[in-house]
């Protein structure tokens, strides 16, 4: 054979390969792909919570340089701890000036109580069991994400979507003691039954994540505007009686759920406010002790963030803030946010008043945007390489920024994740 006939058996090799590649690939059930990324997503993740762990001095949960395991159980994973090996105090806890404590009632019991029955049945300590049901709840959220995004979007872009969802800056939740990971798997779960109308089969996954994180009145305001939106258009889609019984049945049973945690702590305490006062401690050290008053903590925050913080007019806070809501009204009317469907969007507006309602803004609000995750499906669309990749490097900086910002402890506890 020639020199040129090798040149030209090479030439088509290389040709073949890629080709051959693309059809393996092709070939590759979904769930293997989200799998794959799932997992080298926390490989990456990994690597940065250790690197921290390295240079973690004596903080108030550990000693210097603590384990992945101890490291990953900080913060609320500590509260989620005393939940799970005490229960709750049937007596609210009050300083010496009679002003209420920070206390257990604040964690819902979901999580805690789940990795408690584990812990029984394994005899293992909670940190390694807490942060094996975080990473495997969170990987069949990110299956479930693929799942409920391929209901809108092509097959491509949904698997870039999980990507997102997998490298976001708060997806290092994924892999520590935290409820985000169960909460999401069941509102993921929650949705995708939703878009389907499979009502009653929504009932569990409601029920669930009200007792995991407190946004059980947020999902009932969701379903409570997909049902007016169905009757609104019954004639053009139809609404079967069946249906409307099933949908407002399970409306209010979201409504109900989204207050029994509130309502079985005022029970038990003996205070009908338990639960709201005791959430209320969390930022009393930002602007004393109040009264939760809906929608007013976004403009208490305004006035310690910009005012007292910075040192700036407060007029900043306002017009940011106004800037902020507006850009996230316009875009919900965008192509990209409309083609993931009304009821997502729906979900969007609901949790987005709900957090306006009762959220008092500080490092926290980075994790409580973890259920506008449909948010996503919009910015993976676009199919440039370029892009692509700059949205994956800007997730890992930003993840890495969130890891040194709340989750590293610099002696000052003024950034909780």
């Amino acid at each position: 054979m020639t020199g040129t006939g090798v040149d030209l058996t090479v030439t088509a090799r290389r040709r073949m390969l890629p080709a051959g590649l693309r059809i393996r690939y092709r070939l590759t059930p979904w769930w293997v792909k989200v799998i794959v990324v799932y997992l080298l997503a926390r490989v990456l993740t990994t690597v940065m919570m250790l690197v921290l762990a390295g240079v973690q001095g004596q903080n108030p949960w550990t000693g210097p340089h603590p384990d992945y395991l101890d490291f990953a159980s900080i913060w609320d994973g500590r509260w989620y701890d005393i939940v799970a090996e005490a229960g709750y105090p049937k007596t609210l806890p009050t300083g010496q000036d009679g002003t209420l404590q920070q206390n257990a009632w604040a964690f819902l019991p979901g999580y805690p109580f789940v990795v408690r029955g584990l812990m029984i049945a394994t005899a293992l300590p909670w940190s390694p069991v807490a942060v094996a049901v975080s990473f495997g709840l969170g990987l069949g959220a990110a299956l479930l994400f693929y799942r409920l995004m391929a209901l809108r979007l092509p097959g491509s872009v949904s698997l870039f979507a999980v990507v997102l969802f997998c490298v976001s800056p708060i997806s290092p939740l994924f892999q520590v003691a935290y409820a985000e990971s169960m909460y999401l798997f069941f509102l993921i779960l929650a949705l995708y039954l939703l878009l389907r109308r499979q009502y009653w089969w929504m009932l569990l996954p409601i029920v669930v994540m009200a007792f995991t994180r407190p946004s059980g009145l947020a999902f009932a305001l969701a379903l409570g505007f997909h049902v007016v939106y169905r009757w609104v258009v019954r004639k053009k889609d139809a609404f079967p009686m069946r249906e409307r019984v099933a949908s407002v049945i399970v409306t209010a049973v979201a409504g109900i759920s989204g207050i029994a945690w509130p309502a079985i702590a005022g029970l038990v305490t003996g205070v009908p406010n338990a639960y709201t006062a005791t959430e209320l401690t969390w930022r009393s050290d930002y602007i004393g002790a109040n009264h939760l008053l809906p929608f007013a903590p976004w403009f208490q925050a305004v006035d310690w963030w910009f005012s007292v913080w910075l040192r700036v007019p407060a007029w900043l806070g306002y017009l940011t803030l106004v800037l902020i809501l507006a850009l996230f009204a316009l875009s919900l009317f965008s192509p990209a946010v409309r083609r993931l469907g009304v009821d997502l969007r729906f979900w969007l507006v609901a949790y987005a008043l709900y957090l306006l309602a009762v959220f008092f803004p500080q490092s926290s609000t980075f994790r409580l945007l973890a259920p506008m995750a449909p948010l996503l499906g919009a910015i993976a669309q676009p199919r440039s390489k370029t892009y692509r990749i700059g949205m994956v490097a800007l997730f890992l900086v930003l993840q890495w920024g969130w890891l040194l910002l709340c989750w590293g402890v610099d002696g000052a506890d003024w950034s909780p994740p």
